[in-house]
């Protein structure tokens, strides 16, 4: 495992080396660190899927601009700053977790442990605000989301219901291959489509796990027909 760590202070960049390396004992990782863009955007070059811890603000030049980089590239990235207003930008950036300063070694532990599950080619998560707080959805707990004006709705199977400041199309580009675009207005994920039924009108709508109908155009209908247990 490969780690680099984007961080100016010294001694932060020293602790977060530490604690890194208590964390991931048994893995007996490559811990890099760099103390401005140059140098970090040249130790990531040529590795397979670096875990990138980074800061945003390194010697007075902004991280985001190694963050969009690093996005461009098969790196998992894990934010640590104090910047925490410009935490739902990062997410939409693809990072994997946004930890506060100061941090713990916990919170750290569980932002590694994210990177780890992490492909680092698609989010496993979507970033959503609740009363000023970045919450993470897990892709898993999400049936299906919907259009809202520039924006998208979000639906768990529980039935919540969140706003994302990502349009359908823009989402797409991040979601993987198990949510579809079944309508303009509507991707679900295919995990938990149970069936196509048909209303009084003639309107197909896909029914999922949870209760949920979503529209349906005829063409994905006739496509997806063929991906349900049952049906096609």
């Amino acid at each position: 495992m490969h780690l680099v760590i984007a961080e100016d202070e010294p001694i932060i960049a020293q602790r977060l080396a530490r604690l890194a390396r208590n964390i991931l004992r048994n893995e007996a990782p490559l811990i890099e660190c760099a103390p401005d863009l140059p140098t970090a955007l040249k130790l990531l070059s040529g590795r397979d899927t670096p875990i990138l811890i980074l800061d945003l603000n390194l010697s007075g030049q902004d991280g985001f601009s190694l963050l969009r980089e690093a996005a461009a590239q098969p790196c998992r990235t894990i934010v640590v700053s104090a910047n925490t207003d410009r935490a739902m930008e990062a997410f939409e950036l693809g990072i994997v977790d946004f930890v506060a300063k100061p941090f713990t070694e916990e919170r750290l532990a569980l932002a590694l442990q994210r990177a780890k599950e992490s492909s680092g080619a698609r989010t496993r998560h979507l970033a959503v605000t609740q009363a000023g707080k970045v919450d993470l959805i897990p892709l898993t707990s999400i049936a299906a989301i919907h259009g809202d004006d520039d924006y998208s709705s979000i639906e768990t199977l529980e039935g919540r219901r969140y706003l994302h400041r990502k349009t359908l199309s823009a989402l797409l580009e991040v979601l993987p291959k198990t949510f579809r675009r079944i309508h303009r207005s509507h991707i679900i994920n295919l995990a938990y489509a149970r069936s196509i039924v048909t209303d009084a009108s003639g309107n197909r709508h896909v029914l999922l796990s949870n209760g949920s109908q979503v529209p349906i155009s005829r063409g994905q209908a006739r496509e997806l027909a063929q991906d349900i247990t049952g049906e096609g």
